[in-house]
């Protein structure tokens, strides 16, 4: 880029010119201008660079002491161990599986003898099929105080595809009980007067999904069924039941679900003399599920058929967790039935009369507990419930010598019941459980007592692995007395009970073990069923042989 410089210079009376070397005398009237051009090209100057050697620092060979002080951790996996509960064993085709076989033989001062046996065939991933057995004959001191029990069961399950599976199971039950509770003792009875016999033929097929399907719905509908004899002195009940249970469940999803289940339980029911008693119970229950893992909400009614007699109950259960999952608040408004038939009335007592008629026992329920377990193994669980109970069945003594018993109704009763457990686990060296339940039978509706219900109980359980190849076991019973109907018709207050068991089971090697059982150690006389005397103390053992394991 080029620009031009002017410059204008003045000069006065006399301009010199050197390069000329000539003088000359000039006009100083006027002043005169030179005007003189040029051209320029600016540049700019050198910048300064910053220049950053590329040196590593000096390594530092200082070695800093440093002190952690590390607190001693103990872990402990908090494990909440559920109620235990009778029921009938469903085996799980994902479990490991191996053949097995045992024989437990064993007697005693009253037992004698003692006999029981399983076996187990099959992959266990894609059939399996197992047998049990057992066998024993009891005779305590009174006159006629024995029975008999024999009892087979047969059970298998057969993977039909990857995703189904069929079960099965057929069993046998001969059960022998007399009637020594008669009073007063001086009466005669034969032998064939007190026998009372029992025989149950049952069984049940089932077929569920394994996995649910590609629209997340699971069912496992099952058949199940029951031949019941009762005899006595010539005389003898039947009675047939049928349970159809199909039971739906659909996925949404982790959080959500919907269930829906239809039940009908038919009894027919056909004593030595009348007509024939059927009672029929049909169940409908839809509900909705919401289950995260702080919250689980179960939501549905019971819409419910007793004998074609429509009834509503609630179906609603609810529980709130902690995020460790250590303490867990319950709450529900339920309803349910316990189905009146004589195979479950003399489950219960088997001193019993065969009753004149059948009703379902129904009960509408509200309560509210909680539970949880503490690092340190401990657990617990507490509940309050307050239930309307209708139809509630009772056993009361005859009024001719008492050696049976006749079962009533109470068309109504309420209940509050107050149950609480406490725990402790150590791995599978040690456990303990211990719970109390506590009823209070109130407004009862045409009996004056709950004959035969018991007010109050205690349970407790001791498993405890002494050594590798040594374990003892001991369990506690106690109640306080329930109700019973004397002869003339009064009521009065049954003994109160206190029963410790204990045993213990040794291994002498992989295929023998050496067993002995101890019951009611302190010889208590007591009775759970009004002049029925239990067994004083007993002592039981044996060996168990074991087959199929190296």
């Amino acid at each position: 880029m080029k620009s031009k410089r002017y410059f204008r210079y003045s000069f006065g009376l006399i301009f010199f010119i050197g390069a000329c070397g000539i003088t000359q005398a000039q006009d100083t009237s006027k002043r005169k201008t030179i005007d003189i051009t040029s051209t320029y090209k600016p540049v700019l100057r050198d910048a300064v660079k910053l220049n950053f050697p590329a040196a590593l620092p000096k390594l530092d060979t200082s070695r800093p002491l440093l002190n952690y002080d590390i607190p001693r951790q103990q872990v402990r996996v908090p494990y909440q161990p559920g109620t235990l509960k009778p029921i009938a064993l469903e085996t799980d085709s994902m479990l490991a599986w191996k053949d097995n076989q045992y024989l437990k033989i064993g007697a005693g001062n009253y037992h004698l003898p003692y006999l029981q046996g399983a076996a187990s065939f099959g992959d266990g991933s894609r059939a399996f099929m197992s047998a049990y057995a057992e066998y024993y004959s009891s005779k305590g001191k009174l006159p006629f105080q024995k029975n008999n029990l024999g009892d087979f069961q047969l059970r298998g399950s057969y993977k039909v595809s990857d995703d189904h599976e069929l079960s099965g199971k057929l069993g046998f039950k001969g059960e022998d009980y007399f009637l020594y509770g008669y009073q007063p003792t001086t009466l005669e009875f034969s032998k064939s007067d007190l026998k009372q016999r029992f025989q149950t033929v049952d069984g049940y097929i089932g077929f569920r999904n394994t996995n649910p399907t590609e629209y997340g719905i699971s069912y496992s509908p099952t058949l199940t069924f029951d031949a019941f004899a009762g005899k006595n002195d010539g005389n003898k009940s039947t009675e047939n039941n049928f349970v159809f249970n199909l039971p739906l469940q659909k996925t949404f999803g982790k959080m959500f679900g919907f269930n829906l289940g239809f039940m009908a339980d038919l009894t027919r029911y056909k004593p030595e003399s009348g007509d024939d008693i059927k009672n029929n119970l049909i169940t409908v229950s839809p509900a909705l599920l919401l289950k995260t893992p702080n919250v689980y909400i179960h939501t549905g009614i019971l819409p419910s058929w007793d004998n074609k007699e429509f009834t509503m109950l609630p179906n609603i259960m609810a529980e709130l967790t902690t995020n460790d999952q250590r303490f867990t608040l319950q709450g529900g408004w339920i309803g349910y039935f316990n189905k009146g038939s004589y195979q479950r009335f003399a489950g219960i007592n088997p001193w019993i009369a065969p009753p004149d008629e059948l009703l379902n026992h129904r009960i509408r329920e509200a309560y509210v507990g909680f539970k949880g377990n503490l690092a340190s193994g401990f657990t617990f669980n507490a509940k309050a419930a307050y239930s309307e109970q209708k139809n509630v069945n009772l056993f009361v003594n005859d009024q001719v010598d008492g050696k049976t018993f006749l079962t009533v109704y109470s068309p109504s009763m309420e209940v509050l019941q107050l149950h609480g457990e406490l725990g402790y686990l150590r791995g599978e060296e040690f456990s303990f459980t211990t719970g109390l339940t506590y009823n209070n039978f109130t407004k009862i509706g045409g009996q004056t007592r709950a004959w035969g219900l018991i007010p109050l109980e205690v349970k407790a359980a001791l498993r405890w692995k002494v050594l590798k190849d040594l374990s003892f076991k001991a369990d506690l019973f106690a109640w306080d007395g329930p109700a019973y109907r004397t002869k003339e018709g009064n009521a009065r207050k049954g003994d109160k009970a206190f029963d410790l068991n204990a045993g213990l089971d040794f291994r002498v090697s992989k295929k023998l073990n050496l067993w002995l059982q101890t019951n009611n150690i302190f010889n208590n006389n007591y009775q759970r069923w009004n002049q029925y005397e239990v067994f004083g103390f007993n002592l039981l053992g044996g060996v168990i042989f074991r087959f199929g394991q190296n």
